[in-house]
């Protein structure tokens, strides 16, 4: 049975939960005496999450995620009662939720401790970085679409100069008719650079080949335009959407907080460099 949730001042405490179950106790006496039922719940749960649905429908009524928890308890007092302290996503408020069981109270507060510390380990061995995983790649894509975008422009403003560079090496003659023009050469006697006559396949006056082009260095990480390269598996902290980085922010924030179960805190080792 699900006594419902309240609002409490603390993330964490014995006397926040004591004081929030007898708050829902004395509502459910109130109902009860209106005629109104404890309505039942099932709950599952996963490293992914605490869900409570409704036992007919399957509907989900509250998704708890484990980072967001921070405490759970069973009452010593009365051995039917269980509750846990969860950060509401929106309001970003410490709710309480308090369930009556007939059984299995332990072991639903020390399931829920086993699988906080699961899934952070799952968080800290992924570094962090599978968080809503369809939601990173929809920021990559939109990136790459940008780069596209800006690509096409590149490339038209290049045809533009290749236009005039071609105007600017032919002349018309006096009868009218156009010759092309006598390429200059330097002090080497060597044929300039031309992007629509590529400088390998073009001999020098006196009948030798030009040196090769040295390769660009490898320490220059920049393209023909002095754009940097996008590499989406190199992406830092600072590469995420921001509202993909929150959310990581977010988790590592709860998972460094730590679960408090009856006075154990399931928490690993403090955040290593890689989240």
């Amino acid at each position: 049975q699900f006594l419902g949730s309240t609002e409490v001042e603390q993330p964490k405490g014995t006397e926040v939960v004591r004081d929030a179950v007898r708050k829902l106790k004395f509502a459910r006496h109130i109902k009860k005496s209106e005629g109104q039922k404890t309505p039942k719940v099932e709950l599952q749960i996963s490293i992914y999450g605490v869900k409570i649905l409704d036992p007919k429908t399957k509907e989900v009524q509250h998704n708890c995620q484990l980072h967001r928890i921070s405490f759970c308890a069973d009452d010593k007092t009365d051995k039917r009662i269980f509750t846990f302290i969860c950060k509401d996503s929106e309001s970003n408020k410490h709710l309480c939720y308090v369930f009556d069981s007939e059984k299995c109270v332990k072991e639903i507060t020390l399931t829920i401790g086993q699988a906080f510390d699961l899934a952070y380990r799952k968080f800290l061995e992924s570094g962090g970085k599978d968080v809503e995983t369809r939601k990173q790649i929809a920021g990559l894509q939109k990136r790459i679409q940008e780069l596209e975008t800006e690509n096409s422009e590149l490339k038209n403003k290049v045809q533009d100069l290749e236009n005039q560079l071609r105007i600017t090496q032919v002349h018309t003659s006096p009868a009218g008719s156009v010759t092309p023009k006598s390429p200059s050469t330097d002090i080497f006697d060597m044929v300039p650079f031309s992007p629509i006559s590529p400088q390998s396949s073009t001999p020098t006056r006196n009948g030798t080949q030009p040196p090769p082009v040295p390769s660009r260095s490898a320490e220059i990480k920049r393209d023909l335009f002095g754009a940097e390269p996008f590499d989406p598996f190199s992406c830092g902290a600072g590469d995420f959407p921001p509202d993909i980085q929150s959310k990581l922010d977010e988790m590592q924030e709860g998972f460094k907080m730590g679960l408090t179960l009856e006075g154990t805190v399931f928490c690993l080792d403090p955040l290593d460099s890689r989240c």
